[in-house]
């Protein structure tokens, strides 16, 4: 879930008494939106569902305690990253101890000072948004501003592995620059990194939804991953790349592009390979086109600049 940078942080409070949560409430009221839960059944729900970026939490609940609650909260990758601060009247040395082992960041004992725990809060969301901003910094390629290729190959493998366990579709192309060591040579460096930057901003108004990525692949190669995304779908995707393309950038790309169904325990290195061998034939043919293969239907299509859909081949 994208937000914008000026809005509130999301800090949930758990609690099985509505007193104890009332007494955070007004703690913190004013600074973060606030969510409320009051089973860690319920917590797990409102973090699955919302862009939570810090939890308070009970050790005491009827249900699954709050050990549990984090453990699984660390388990899972989408909120292993979320910071957990543990609000309890449990002030033994195991207690804490075990907190930390599961994954908490901080230890509150009850009855809770107010100063200390805005402070706490405070500090672990600026620490939390200065990790995150280090990731970002780290899987961002720095000419282009899109996905580098080491989240790449890490979102690939998570959305591989996603769409194997519930047979959903997936399409993978590979975009590679016609001829740009000559279109470098011609126009010198400074204009090959803007057509870099061009088709890059192409391959993002392609690939537009959250779950899309697009990716510098290596020198003047790009790649995009598009999961839930059926064959038809992908044909008219990359009619629009190659259009959007010939609109913005000098140069023309070529591009490879597989559109399947994961095998559970395949590599998705092997789509990529496919992609990779679809973009070589394209190059072949005369470059400024895309080859599709469809591995669903057992079928490939050409798709030219001039039009969305091409011909089956």
């Amino acid at each position: 879930m994208t937000r914008h940078s000026d809005a509130r942080p999301r800090v949930l409070i758990v609690d099985d008494q509505p007193a104890n949560i009332r007494v955070m409430a007004e703690v913190l009221q004013g600074e973060y939106e606030l969510f409320f839960a009051t089973t860690g059944a319920k917590a797990l729900e409102i973090v699955g569902a919302n862009d939570i970026e810090l939890v308070l939490l009970d050790v005491v609940m009827p249900d699954m305690d709050g050990f549990e609650v984090c453990s699984r909260l660390k388990a899972d990758e989408r909120t292993a990253r979320i910071p957990v601060i543990f609000v309890t009247a449990r002030e033994e040395t195991h207690d804490e101890t075990r907190g930390f082992e599961a994954g908490a960041v901080d230890y509150i004992i009850k009855p809770i000072v107010p100063p200390i725990v805005r402070a706490r809060v405070r500090t672990h969301l600026e620490l939390k948004r200065a990790r995150d901003l280090l990731e970002k910094m780290a899987s961002i390629d720095g000419l282009t501003g899109i996905a580098n290729r080491r989240q790449l190959d890490t979102y690939l493998a998570q959305e591989w592995k996603r769409a194997a366990g519930s047979s959903s579709p997936m399409s993978i192309a590979i975009v590679d620059v016609d001829h740009f060591k000559q279109f470098n040579d011609t126009h010198g460096h400074a204009k090959g990194d803007e057509c870099l930057r061009e088709i890059a901003q192409a391959l993002r108004n392609v690939a537009r939804r959250g779950s899309d990525l697009a990716a510098r692949y290596g020198g003047e190669e790009f790649a995009i991953v598009l999961p839930d995304t059926p064959g038809d779908a992908m044909a008219q995707l990359l009619g629009s790349l190659l259009e959007t393309v010939r609109g913005v950038c000098p140069a023309t790309v070529s591009v490879g592009a597989v559109t399947l169904i994961p095998a559970p325990g395949a590599d998705p290195s092997s789509a990529l390979e496919a992609a990779d061998r679809l973009l070589y034939e394209v190059k072949r043919g005369g470059r400024n086109h895309a080859l599709h293969a469809d591995l669903m239907r057992g079928s490939r299509q050409r798709i030219d600049s001039a039009a969305v859909a091409g011909e089956l081949v």
